[in-house]
């Protein structure tokens, strides 16, 4: 189970880095231009949205620790429920 965590963490870092560079190559046009990819955004990196929402800046390594903590944890209760539906069967 630590290792299912620990790629639920690494995805949270993955799509936090994939932000990153997305933001890098389109620097000149902000991304808030474009509604769905700021909806993407804020669906994919929380701590992007809150930090948005609460006018407060973050700095690009505490977003990509950020964002692998919150998909470990939710990657934690996601592979305890599928652990204790697998054994209810």
């Amino acid at each position: 189970m630590k290792y299912r965590i620990a790629m639920w963490a690494s995805a949270g870092l993955l799509v936090a880095g994939c932000w990153n560079l997305y933001a890098v190559a389109t620097f000149p046009n902000q991304m808030t231009s474009e509604p769905i990819v700021w909806t993407l955004v804020r669906l994919t990196c929380p701590i992007a949205f809150a930090s948005f929402h609460f006018h407060f800046p973050v700095s690009i390594y505490w977003v990509l620790l950020a964002n692998a903590a919150t998909y470990a944890l939710v990657g934690l209760f996601v592979e305890t429920l599928r652990q204790q539906l697998h054994h209810a069967k």
